[in-house]
């Protein structure tokens, strides 16, 4: 033990002197008082290791002395050992309610007092060990909380750079801890439909977050080059199978809602059944996971089919997490799908359900587990076509302006491949078109997907009247696109100037049977229908389209002003 300084309070100079002797003798330091005012005023200057202190002292008692002295070291542990007598064993009490940690009984021996000095300095070693740990470990845990406020605040603005503060969404997040392990992400895409993906990874903070970085950047990016579910879903399953460790996985739904289709297209992996609630009938239909987590399977074994169903405008689509219905109550029931159910019930203005679902919880009275998620889409005509424009890099001084291009696209590109989003990036290189790209991306989508699917594949839209039709209509897109051996859609592009800017002409023909051109023109451009609508919506937003060769053939023209 190394020698310590000691403080030493007696009134009795006897007493004083013979103690100071034998402290001294065992190596130690000694300060004297004859008081209890006296040894306050001593250790606050000199700041000894241990205290001796008498109980009963002229001036100041060892009581009031101990009190003092105890709250002068503050988290500092200063032993201090009562001298008193046998006769005075009352003391003991007092001085324990004082802030003593020992008591010396007169007369003294030496070595009960260095053997009571050595417990009390490794008491005093062993409380400085544990506030150095706590402090280290208070920095530490300041030093990772300011990491992790620095990289939320990074997440946050890359994953919540889409569009969910649109007006016809609602949504609400409790995150279990200061990363959120579910992930919310939203965005248009360049026909004004919305993508959603509801994530759920494996895992709370930090290292869930961190699989959300790379999905979130695949989501946003490829939505806005016009991708579709299923090459977005292959893109994002490749990417986690490739960068997270086998015990992590993302739990996922991903929704694409088309006010202009009248449809919602989904895909759901491992998470809680999400409802379309329609408005006019006020059913609601459960949407149940068919489908393995992202990050599980190699991209050959990965199915990407989606499900397809009828969606008007001013119907509801219901995602949540499992955070909701894994709540726990007092008796360790769980919240569960019957106690969704019964919010759903008693529910009349779905512009209300989550904060009933909320509230609900709150009368649960829960201990949540997990992340809560909630998120509602309501399928809303866009009142323009006046999107977000996509941001591009180049200086717009480099544009194409005179070209023309043909592409014929078989029976095998067909069935795995979508050219649209390459097709549109290659239009918008034309920087006079980037102010039309959603309107330009919306005809050519119907354009190609009426070629492909009533031209190539010959199915009837009339089969999509009810949501059955639906199913069976998607269904049999799959059956015939998976046995196509021959067929063709051609696209033909035409960018040229002209004298006060230019104009785009886009040629789609297909090697199918044709259409009543005569019969579709003479429709009304749209009465709600849910089938037919491709030819109504390319005569909405381009006037200039026109049809030949019995439908098998569509033309449009796109133009644009010269910038002043």
């Amino acid at each position: 033990m190394q020698p310590l300084t000691l403080l030493i309070a007696e009134d009795s100079a006897v007493d004083r002197l013979l103690l100071s002797r034998i402290v001294s003798k065992q190596g130690h330091r000694v300060l004297l008082a004859a008081d209890g005012a006296e040894a306050v005023a001593l250790f606050a200057e000199q700041r000894p290791q241990l205290v001796l202190m008498d109980a009963l002292m002229p001036v100041m008692d060892g009581f009031e002395a101990t009190r003092q002295i105890k709250a002068l070291a503050g988290e500092t542990l200063v032993p201090i050992i009562f001298l008193t007598s046998l006769e005075h064993a009352d003391a003991l009490t007092r001085a324990m309610e004082a802030g003593g940690d020992d008591v010396l009984i007169k007369p003294y021996n030496p070595q009960v007092l260095a053997a009571k000095i050595t417990v009390m300095d490794r008491l005093r070693r062993l409380q400085d060990t544990v506030l150095q740990q706590r402090n280290l470990i208070a920095r530490h845990n300041t030093y990772l909380l300011n990491e992790q406020r620095v990289a939320k605040a990074v997440f946050d603005r890359v994953a919540h750079s889409g569009c969910l503060k649109a007006s016809n969404i609602q949504y609400l997040q409790s995150p279990y801890a200061l990363f959120d392990g579910d992930l919310l992400l939203a965005a248009y895409t360049p026909t004004g439909d919305t993508h959603v993906l509801l994530g759920d990874f494996t895992g709370h903070g930090l290292p869930a977050a961190i699989g959300a970085m790379p999905l979130a950047e695949v989501f946003y990016s490829m939505t806005a080059k016009g991708y579709g579910l299923a090459e977005i879903l292959r893109e994002m399953n490749a990417k986690l199978k490739r960068i997270l460790p086998v015990d992590m996985f993302c739990c996922a739904t991903l929704a694409c809602v088309s006010a202009q289709r009248r449809i919602v297209e989904l895909w759901n992996g491992g998470m809680p059944d999400g409802y379309l609630h329609a408005q006019a009938s006020g059913k609601r239909t459960p949407l149940p996971s068919r489908h393995l987590p992202l990050g599980v399977l190699t991209s050959d074994a990965f199915d990407d089919a989606t499900e397809v169903l009828p969606m008007a405008p001013g119907d509801q689509l219901f995602l949540l997490s499992d955070g909701v219905i894994d709540t726990a109550g007092h008796d360790e029931q769980l919240f569960g799908v019957q106690g969704l159910e019964r919010v759903f019930a008693r529910n009349r203005d779905p512009a209300h359900l989550i904060d009933e679902v909320v509230q609900a919880l709150r009368d649960f009275q829960g201990q949540k587990r997990d992340d809560v998620s909630l998120v509602q889409i309501t399928s809303q005509l866009p009142q323009s076509w006046d999107l977000p424009p996509i941001l591009y890099s180049d200086s717009g001084r480099c544009s194409p302006l005179d070209w023309s291009a043909s592409f014929e696209f078989r029976a095998q590109s067909l069935q795995q491949f979508n050219p649209l989003p390459y097709l549109l990036q290659l239009l918008m290189e034309v920087h006079g078109l980037r102010t039309q790209g959603a309107v330009i991306h919306a005809v050519l989508a119907e354009l190609y997907a009426n070629a492909l699917e009533h031209g190539v594949l010959g199915l009837d839209s009339r089969i999509k009247r009810n949501a059955a039709g639906f199913a069976q209509y998607y269904q049999r897109r799959e059956e015939r696109l998976a046995a196509l051996k021959e067929g063709f859609v051609r696209l033909h592009l035409r960018v040229e100037p002209m004298l006060n800017g230019g104009r785009l002409v886009i040629q789609v023909e297909d090697s199918g049977k044709g259409f009543d051109v005569h019969n579709v023109l003479a429709r009304p451009l749209d009465k709600g229908r849910l089938s037919g609508r491709g030819v109504s919506l390319v005569r909405q937003l381009c006037p200039a389209a026109r049809w030949s060769d019995d439908g098998r053939s569509a033309y449009v023209e796109f133009s644009w002003e010269a910038l002043a």
